[in-house]
């Protein structure tokens, strides 16, 4: 195997700090090790996502196009092949081989191209709602519950809106609130993505497209309608009616995964809202300073407002 991407080496350690410099020293060699256990051969050059490294091989036992998908090993990685492995290929990659101690798969090989890349407006919303519903597959008793991130989430909510200076009313930061306690509390028992939208989405040979890099947690079906808003939001800065933009976006969503929009609206308001607080703290991952992050909050803002003001 080559070397590991310099630009991920240096988004890892930018990340995670000196302690991720000891994982990027054995990674070359766990990369040989698990090509060995699973009879893989490399088969182009390593590339990369936010968290993890990805290697195209072949099996060598059948010569199957694959990719070996190596994860920093952090808590929110543990669960994505619990997920794969109850999707069994259906609306997700294929898993064909796990080793959750060294955060390690073996996947079927899609094509570089994400649904954000190659589809444009409603048709993306439409894609990932579509998918959201194949997805929504009763969860095993073991995958981690939504519900039991609600008491954290209001927690977290509570202390951001005391201690960050922010321009959002309260009775925006209220309906979020009322959201956790009418809607987070109490959810169906299926399987949700958890970060579902367009670069998670992949051009595919035996479907047009599946998800990959899954969360892995088990909820309401609704809760990917703000992962998937969130995403797109850097394509309305320039819109001159955010209102009917966002609608627009939930609503398509929302008829192809077959869910009530109200119930998505609301969720893409709490994500706002939470996105609102954590774009103060940490930036988001398209900027972290200067004025587009400006431009970032405002709109992130703006979201949670007119979201609101449809609820009402």
């Amino acid at each position: 195997m080559t070397g590991i991407p310099e630009a991920f080496a240096r988004t890892t350690l930018e990340r995670e700090g000196g302690q991720a410099q000891a994982w990027l020293d054995v990674l070359p060699g766990l990369v040989e090790d698990l090509l060995e256990r699973w009879a893989a051969t490399v088969d182009g050059e390593p590339l990369h996502g936010g968290v993890a490294l990805i290697v195209p091989v072949r099996r060598r036992c059948d010569d199957v196009a694959a990719v070996l998908k190596v994860s920093y090993p952090h808590p929110s990685n543990r669960h994505e092949p619990h997920a794969l492995a109850t999707w069994q290929g259906v609306g997700a990659v294929r898993l064909y081989e796990r080793d959750d101690t060294r955060f390690a798969m073996l996947l079927e090989r899609v094509r570089p191209v994400t649904l954000t890349e190659a589809e444009q407006g409603d048709r993306v919303a439409s894609v990932a709602g579509a998918l959201n519903r194949r997805l929504a597959v009763p969860a095993p008793y073991d995958m981690p519950r939504l519900q039991h991130r609600a008491a954290t989430w209001e927690q977290q909510l509570r202390a951001d809106d005391e201690a960050l200076g922010h321009p959002l009313p309260p009775h925006v930061v209220g309906a979020a609130l009322s959201t956790l306690h009418d809607l987070a509390r109490d959810q169906p028992d299926l399987m949700v993505h958890g970060d579902l939208h367009g670069r998670n989405i992949l051009q595919a040979d035996r479907e047009p497209w599946l998800a990959v890099d899954p969360k892995g947690i088990a909820g309401d079906p609704a809760y990917d309608a703000g992962t998937l808003l969130k995403s797109r939001l850097p394509t309305l800065l320039d819109t001159d009616n955010l209102t009917a933009a966002a609608h627009r976006i939930l609503d398509a969503f929302a008829e192809a995964a077959e869910l009530d929009h109200a119930r998505a609206q609301r969720w893409a308001q709490l994500h706002a809202v939470q996105a609102a607080f954590s774009g103060r703290r940490h930036g988001f991952r398209r900027a972290r300073n200067g004025p587009e992050l400006q431009q970032l909050t405002t709109l992130v803002d703006r979201t949670a407002e007119v979201l609101t003001a449809s609820l009402r």
